[in-house]
């Protein structure tokens, strides 16, 4: 059989079947391009297994966020005044919680048109955003942020400001549980109170404040605009201190609205033209001066509640009335700085040198100004030219003042030609200018202190207090914690003390020398003057207390001795232990706070009973649920430190001293008879003091050196602290009516005096005369005082029985 061979098999196939031609192979760059193709495929597949694999690990440990439903930022606390104006905050984070319902569209538009245009549309992260930011970015060379306000909110809440792929990744994480767990309602009040804006402020509504003054919902459109500006870089932004810069952006924000349609041509014109009245611009005179009130109230609560007090976001009332205030803060200035224009020029705070160059120039007078800040209208300046005619001055804003004429009063010392260089005036000197309706007038900050309190005798409610000239320059509450002689102050206590003893206003006192030896002294002798170095002879105790006479004073302490009245001192808060009980009592010698001697006074005023003076009348949380509330004890339930008589007497001597005696000018500038008081003048003029009251108004002036020296020869508290509470009154009293004092039981009037009925017939009729051995009208000074077993028996002969 014949056999097939494969070339017959070969041979016997079709004719038309032929061996295919190899492929075409691409050409070699278009291989690449998908070699390249494929491997990026690739790697974003193994990319995002990875990213997978790493957000499926990550989002279990995001934050929980669930606290953002009901937002409770850091509030601070705030303290403020009856009127309910704030006058005080405290905390690191000063922040207004503001509902989003409450936030003014303006507001939101500006926000919007900067930060998130499409922030309603999209889902928390932006693309296209992303992408023109992108795009921008490369084609402008200039770096265009994309993140979204839910990508800020993330951020600023939970995660820190470091630049890493991590914490991008948590950031956009968050974005999404954000989006997922709120609304976009919630998420934007979290962004507008959450946000710092400088200033210490967090939020826009504490911005508003911040930099306008003003609350949020009354913000323009200008300044809503200025304020979106900021949370991109809050210090470069600031309108305060880069004016320049923010003015570039806010325009570019009011162009942004008026292109996304919140706002017409019409409005975007207008805000462009609008002038920004900053809030360093307002007038220190119309800003609330309660520093010292609201400090003590911020002690007050941070006793009790620690370190929560600042971020709990507690309101705290006071009594304070703001109005009384100002006039308190106002009056004493007034009076340190009428006392300053008597003292002698100490010279410039500092010297600096005048760059030639104007630009220059402004920076170095900032920068030296910066050092030496304003005390309320107490204001720094550089000289730029000095001559015994005039001066040119220019402030920090750049703002040149002329000094002339009787401007140049104060320190025309510093301008003579034979000035010393240490006082002399030339320019680049930095001094103080202070401008008194139209004019300026050159000045010197003062070294002297004072204090004022006002209170309310009846409740112990405190209505004005001011600590100090200028809490900015010292802290030191002058009112509660400068403890002081009180000088002829203190007289009316050593009185009150006296009428329990039976001496009567009407007793007659011998108004002559006195010499205490070193035998009854323990030391140096002693002789006692009257503050003007005269004496009168015989007078009664009324005229002897309204003339603040030292030895009537010293021969009726000793008539009452010092241990008893050192212990009846007790009864109107002063403590027994910073009044020794020695006869310098009678002058004053011992120690007072003005809070102190307003306390004592208020004790003659409401008729014998001692008042705990009181601030805070009610403490609210943020929502301004009351957390505590003081109401004071009726004062008819208290207890009665003197009696009624006492009071009664004692009031009508005080009233004396404001009708005829040494502060005489307060009845003959109010112009009513309702007045009492006391000057006091410590011994070398050292403290000066005014303590007085109405019946339904109790306040205290004392002016002083921290570092007690001097005050000078002629100054007294009838002189120095006597106007501060005239002008004071003549504002807190001018719609109240004129009051008097009831007669109590047991006071009867003989002979046009007030007396104890029980001592109308023996009562001490006479002090110091010359019948019982102590010196007489003529001047004739014993060797010796007598002893307290000598005084006992004299004191026997002046009773008539």
């Amino acid at each position: 059989m014949p056999t097939s061979t494969p070339s017959s098999q070969g041979a016997n196939a079709p004719a038309s079947r032929k061996t295919p031609p190899p492929k075409k192979r691409l050409p070699w760059p278009v291989r690449a391009i998908f070699w390249l193709l494929g491997l990026a495929v690739a790697g974003a597949i193994a990319g995002a297994l990875v990213l997978a694999i790493a957000l499926s690990r990550a989002y279990p440990n995001l934050p929980d966020i669930s606290a953002l439903v009901d937002y409770q930022p850091k509030l601070p606390l705030r303290v403020y005044s009856a009127e309910g104006t704030l006058i005080g905050e405290f905390g690191e984070e000063r922040r207004t919680l503001t509902p989003i319902r409450e936030i003014p569209k303006v507001m939101v538009d500006a926000v919007l048109a900067i930060e998130d245009t499409r922030f309603f549309e999209h889902n928390g992260v932006d693309y296209k955003g992303m992408l023109r930011a992108a795009l921008a970015n490369l084609g402008k060379f200039k770096s265009q942020g994309a993140s979204t306000i839910t990508m800020q909110v993330a951020r600023n809440v939970y995660l820190s400001s470091e630049k890493t792929y991590t914490r991008k990744i948590y950031e956009i994480l968050l974005t999404f549980k954000l989006e997922h767990l709120l609304t976009k309602e919630k998420i934007l009040e979290v962004y507008m109170n959450q946000i710092f804006l400088g200033h210490r402020a967090y939020g826009f509504a504490a911005a508003s404040e911040a930099y306008f003054g003003k609350p949020l919902k009354n913000i323009t459109i200008a300044e809503a605009a200025m304020l979106a500006g900021l949370p991109k870089a809050p210090s470069a932004y600031n309108p305060i201190s880069n004016p320049k810069r923010a003015r570039i952006r806010q325009l570019y924000i009011i162009d942004r609205m008026e292109e996304n349609g919140f706002i017409s041509p019409d409005e975007a014109e207008q805000a462009r033209q609008e002038p920004l009245k900053l809030r360093r611009d307002t007038p220190r005179e119309s800003a609330n001066h309660a520093d010292y009130v609201a400090e003590m109230a911020r002690q007050l609560i941070f006793d009790q509640y620690g370190e929560a007090a600042y971020t709990r976001g507690l309101n705290v009332y006071t009594t304070l009335r703001l109005d009384e205030q100002n006039v308190a803060y106002k009056a004493l200035r007034e009076g340190i700085m009428n006392y300053e224009r008597r003292q002698r020029y100490r010279g410039p705070e500092r010297f600096i040198a005048l760059p030639t160059d104007p630009e220059m120039l402004e920076d170095v007078i900032d920068d030296a100004l910066a050092q030496h800040p304003d005390n309320g209208d107490v204001r720094s300046a550089v000289v730029l030219e000095a001559s015994p005619k005039k001066l040119l001055v220019q402030r920090t804003d750049g703002e040149k003042i002329e000094i002339a004429g009787e401007g140049l009063k104060p320190v025309e010392s510093g301008l003579s030609p034979k000035a010393p260089p240490q006082i002399k005036i030339v320019p680049g000197a930095i001094i103080r200018i202070i401008q008194a309706g139209k004019t300026w007038s050159a000045t010197q900050l003062p070294e002297v202190e004072g204090a004022f309190v006002a209170l309310d005798p009846q409740t112990g409610a405190i209505r004005a207090l001011v600590g100090g000239f200028d809490f900015a320059k010292n802290k030191f509450n002058h009112v509660t914690q400068a403890w002081r002689q009180p000088g002829s102050a203190f007289k009316p206590f050593i009185y009150s003390a006296a009428l329990e003893k039976g001496i009567a206003p009407s007793t007659i006192v011998n108004d002559a020398p006195l010499i205490y030896g070193a035998g009854v002294t323990g030391g140096q002798p002693w002789q006692p003057k009257n503050y003007d170095g005269r004496f009168e002879g015989p007078m009664t105790a009324r005229t002897a207390l309204a003339k603040s006479k030292n030895i009537p004073a010293i021969r009726v302490l000793e008539a009452t001795t010092p241990a008893f009245a050192q212990q009846w001192v007790t009864r109107f808060g002063f403590e027994a232990s910073k009044h020794p009980a020695y006869l310098t009592m009678a002058l004053g010698a011992g120690s007072v706070t003005p809070m102190q001697m307003a306390v004592g006074f208020a004790t003659f005023a409401n008729t014998g009973y001692r008042i705990t003076p009181w601030l805070i009348t009610k403490i609210t949380d943020q929502r301004g649920t009351p957390l505590a509330e003081y109401h004071p004890t009726p004062l008819a339930q208290q207890q009665r430190v003197i009696d009624e008589r006492n009071a009664f007497i004692m009031d009508s001597m005080l009233q004396t001293v404001a009708r005829s005696g040494t502060a005489a000018r307060s009845q003959a500038t109010l112009k009513r008879p309702d007045l009492y008081g006391k000057t006091g003048t410590t011994n070398d003029a050292v403290d000066a003091w005014f303590a007085g009251f109405q019946p339904s108004l109790v306040a205290v002036t004392w002016i002083g050196y921290d570092n007690p020296r001097n005050l000078g020869a002629r100054e007294t508290g009838g002189g120095l602290s006597l106007p501060v509470w005239i002008q004071f009154m003549q504002y807190a009293l001018k719609d109240v009516p004129v009051a008097s004092y009831s007669v109590p039981p047991g006071v009867v009037n003989a002979d046009g005096e007030w007396f104890y009925a029980e001592n109308t017939d023996s009562s001490i009729r006479s002090l110091g005369m010359s019948d019982v051995g102590l010196e007489s009208a003529e001047g004739q000074a014993p060797t010796a005082p007598p002893d307290a077993q000598e005084r006992n028996s004299i004191l026997d002969l002046f009773r008539n029985n």
